[in-house]
């Protein structure tokens, strides 16, 4: 029998160390990194069941605002 203990390398996962009694710094680089893992995206998809033809109708809406929001940037940076 393997034993699985033999190739732990420490915690796995997000991580992150205090230094010199920094908590709001180590509580800032958490909340970083966890936003940069998509963690927090994750959940918010997983919290119920979205059907495919919803999230397909939430994506074209998203691209449209997206399409015009960039048109009203053009419109304002020409002058009319």
């Amino acid at each position: 029998m393997r034993n699985r203990y033999r190739d732990y390398s420490g915690p796995q996962g997000l991580v992150v160390t205090v230094r010199n009694d920094d908590i709001n710094g180590a509580l800032r680089k958490f909340k970083k990194k966890v936003q940069d893992a998509g963690v927090i995206q994750e959940y918010k998809e997983r919290r119920e069941y979205v059907k495919p033809s919803e999230k397909k109708r939430k994506a074209k809406a998203a691209g449209r605002a997206r399409w015009l929001k960039k048109q009203a940037k053009e419109k304002r940076e020409r002058g009319y």
